[in-house]
């Protein structure tokens, strides 16, 4: 991405999302939500607020989902993490903070429904949904979060599991998949040529950045290669869909030194 993700990224905030079964417009027959410090700030933005996993949370703003997305990846765009109590100043200061911030004009709100295609086409698990608490780092195509010291000492929970499974072969992994037609969503079958149920999507929708649809999901791994054609059913339809890299789109994040 383009300088920086958002202003939070420099605090070291990794893009995350929200899976639709959390995500709803808010109604007066649901239980009492918590308000993060920004909830009048985004109110007064014209944030769209909806439920999420007990939080009211702007899913966008006045600006479209596309145009969020958009300028996120070109210039710079702020999101509020104080949900995930991921807010590095005073509660009093929050709204001082994000008001100065907003006086730069490369800067914007974003909400919930930008950072989930931002971080899917960079890549990026989404835990419940990409990930859990079955899913090894090697099944998640995430073996670069172990060191060459840790796989060595052996001393992380699971190791006795993970380590063989660098060395050898298992029997699933995450991929990424890049089709045409009707957007692939969570839950969507996965399909081989032959027409047989092989894995099942776990996020997808289209990519504002390659005017496409990505998702990702796991298959098994004589199925993982880039270039794999494969197909996936989207409304009881079966279409077309290829194994590709990730990220979809190349990152340039912003490191702080």
């Amino acid at each position: 991405m383009q300088r920086a993700v958002s202003v939070v990224a420099r605090l070291g905030f990794r893009l995350q999302a929200f899976p639709p079964a959390l995500c709803h417009p808010l109604s007066c027959a649901q239980e009492v939500l918590r308000r993060t410090p920004l909830y009048d700030f985004h109110l007064a933005h014209g944030g769209k607020m909806v439920a999420f996993a007990g939080w009211s949370l702007p899913v966008q703003y006045r600006d479209s989902h596309t145009d969020s997305h958009l300028h996120t990846r070109q210039h710079c765009s702020l999101f509020d993490v104080s949900h995930m109590l991921q807010i590095s100043v005073p509660v009093a200061g929050a709204v001082h903070l994000a008001t100065a911030l907003l006086k730069n004009p490369e800067v914007k709100l974003a909400g919930l429904a930008a950072r989930d295609s931002l971080r899917l086409e960079a890549g990026l698990c989404l835990y419940g949904n990409d990930i859990d608490e079955h899913t090894t780092p090697v099944e998640g195509s995430l073996s670069w979060t172990l060191g060459k010291r840790r796989r060595a000492a052996m001393d992380f929970p699971g190791a006795k599991v993970i380590v063989p499974q660098l060395k050898g072969k298992v029997q699933r992994r995450r991929v990424g998949l890049m089709c045409e037609g009707a957007p692939m969503r969570a839950h969507s079958p996965i399909l081989n040529m032959e027409g047989t149920k092989i894995g099942t999507v776990t996020s997808g929708c289209p990519s504002p950045s390659l005017k496409k649809n990505v998702a990702m999901g796991y298959v098994p791994c004589e199925y993982s290669r880039p270039g794999t054609m494969l197909l996936v059913e989207v409304r009881r339809k079966q279409q077309m869909a290829v194994v590709s890299k990730m990220p979809f789109v190349p990152t340039n994040y912003y490191t702080l030194k």
